[in-house]
């Protein structure tokens, strides 16, 4: 289902849109919905991971559990080579 709304655009961001929409031969309309749906995509990942950091740093807080900059660094340099290493364990 979809309904309308109303978006008000200075005269300048309204050209704007009209001319990316005759370069792409699409409409205005296509371009406003498009954009939206792309930041509105991105917003929502920005926030989980937003959320995920707080819910992490929360849970360190609680058990110190962590591991080091260099065990991580060291795992990650491994990763395509022979000898790739397990992730690094969680310590205190």
């Amino acid at each position: 289902m979809t309904s309308a709304t109303s978006v008000k655009l200075d005269d300048d961001m309204k050209g704007r849109v009209q001319h990316l929409a005759t370069a792409r031969k699409r409409t205005s309309h296509w371009i406003m919905r498009e954009a939206i749906a792309q930041y509105v995509e991105r917003e929502e990942k920005r926030e989980a991971f937003r959320s995920e950091t707080l819910n992490a740093w929360a849970e360190f807080q609680e058990t110190g559990l962590h591991a080091t900059a260099e065990e991580v660094d060291r795992w990650l340099a491994s990763w395509g080579t022979d000898d790739e290493l397990p992730a690094p364990e969680c310590h205190r």
